[in-house]
């Protein structure tokens, strides 16, 4: 596609981009802008970022930019680095069957564990994962070239995996989450074939290293799409393989108080998103795991004859641990989350004079959010400790030293003219009297 034919402008590819891709072009290589940034300029979206792809080997990277390093194992990558801004950059990959020992492997189930086979344009598209990611942006004449019907499926709205989908899966099992998330995204629907293998192959997502998950479910959840990607995940059995505990929790009580919270996380998050308020894991995953947490309590209570208080804390490391089995949570995140636990638990004891002491807390904002959030869900006593500690976050001084002193109770008042009570002819003034004669 000409440069004439289609809507791209180098005004709004990014400045660093735009000098990779130059530098790269005036060496003698290869240099096209692909993937995800072509085709959302083409749909009239934002580009969150800019990859690049070229002939050059990620050490011919290297000695051109100063400001390049050479990242990952299971595909060698080049970052040149601008600040904040990072261009990646790829060379072309080839067919996989074409490398050796030292260049690609795959275990017994397909998946790939080294991949560094370099090939042509033809063959870098042909290892891209949908047809609408198979786009390439040319600098040398700002054509755009389209591999496997992408510009088509584009415009039609599909999308397509490319190649055989199973064995693609196979290769890398990710690839059904990033079928969810583009399907939700774009507003795409997956075509029939590429949807088909989805829910016997989810499984595989048991296998992904936890720290890779972490960054997936990062892309799925706090992009503005959480909900529907949440439901869409369930549909396809992939929701199980990430969040376990969550999982059986709501398999066993599809209307309870988890399968409510989840919901409310996954809708609320994605409001704040679109609100252009902050977000972070440390809530996500402290919202998420409340009632794990609060079932794992029950059961060491049970166990060990600890009150519940205490064996809430005991089981914050059970699951926790449970959890970064299948996603790694960074400890930046599991310790303000383990904070914004231990405050549910003394909300309820904090309905006096303490609450100033508690709102002060760093964590207490989140933390207050959540109890919100139980409240919701729970109804019951907890709705009524929410509906208390909404009241004493919205008053005034005077009013929260009212509701601090009143202990959760709205405060007595008191009759300063009690009247006493009449006691009828012929009532019994003591324990001992007796009836008088007939």
């Amino acid at each position: 596609m000409p440069r004439s034919a289609h809507n791209i402008s180098r005004r709004q590819i990014s400045e660093n981009a735009l000098k990779v891709l130059y530098r790269l072009h005036k060496s003698g290589y290869k240099a096209y802008l692909v993937g995800g940034g072509v085709r959302d300029l083409l749909l009239g979206l934002e580009p969150k970022d800019f990859d690049v792809v070229t002939n050059a080997t990620p050490e011919e990277i290297k000695k051109l930019f100063r400001n390049c390093r050479l990242v990952g194992r299971r595909f060698r990558l080049a970052h040149i680095v601008f600040g904040r801004d990072v261009i990646e950059v790829a060379t072309f990959r080839g067919h996989h069957e074409q490398g050796n020992e030292k260049t690609s492997k795959a275990n017994a189930s397909g998946r790939l564990l080294r991949d560094n086979v370099y090939g042509s344009i033809d063959e870098d598209a042909e290892r891209r994962d949908f047809t609408v990611n198979a786009l390439y942006y040319d600098i040398s004449d700002y054509s755009i070239r389209s591999y496997g019907g992408g510009l088509q499926d584009l415009n039609a709205g599909v999308l397509r995996l490319i190649g055989d989908p199973e064995k693609r899966y196979r290769e890398d099992p990710v690839r059904m989450l990033r079928a969810v998330r583009f399907a939700t995204k774009l507003d795409m629907q997956l075509d029939e074939a590429t949807a088909a293998p989805i829910r016997d192959l989810a499984h595989l997502l048991s296998d992904i290293p936890a720290a890779r998950m972490y960054e997936e479910v990062l892309k799925l959840f706090f992009s503005g799409k959480g909900e529907a990607n949440y439901h869409m995940m369930q549909d396809f059995g992939l929701f199980r393989p990430l969040f376990p505990l969550l999982h059986n929790g709501i398999k066993e009580n599809p209307k309870g108080s988890l399968a409510r919270m989840v919901q409310m996380v996954m809708s609320n998050t994605d409001a704040r998103v679109q609100q252009d308020k902050p977000v972070t894991p440390a809530f996500f995953y402290a919202a998420l795991l409340w009632y794990p947490l609060r079932t794992r309590a029950e059961e060491i209570a049970h166990e060990s004859g600890l009150n519940l208080y205490d064996a809430s804390f005991a089981a914050m490391g059970d699951v926790l641990e449970d959890q970064c089995r299948t996603i790694s949570i960074p400890r930046r995140f599991t310790a303000p989350a383990r904070d914004i636990w231990q405050m549910q638990l003394r909300f309820d004891r904090s309905q006096n004079t303490r609450a100033f002491k508690l709102q002060e807390s760093p964590k207490f904002r989140a933390a207050y959010d959540l109890l919100l959030l139980r409240g919701e869900a729970e109804g019951g006593n907890v709705a009524k400790s929410a509906n208390w500690w909404q009241s004493f976050v919205g008053a005034d001084d005077e009013l929260k030293s009212t509701l601090a002193k009143s202990g959760g109770k709205a405060p007595r008042r008191r009759n300063r003219n009690p009247r006493r009570r009449r006691r009828p002819t012929g009532e019994s003034n003591g324990e001992n009297s007796k009836p008088q004669a007939d």
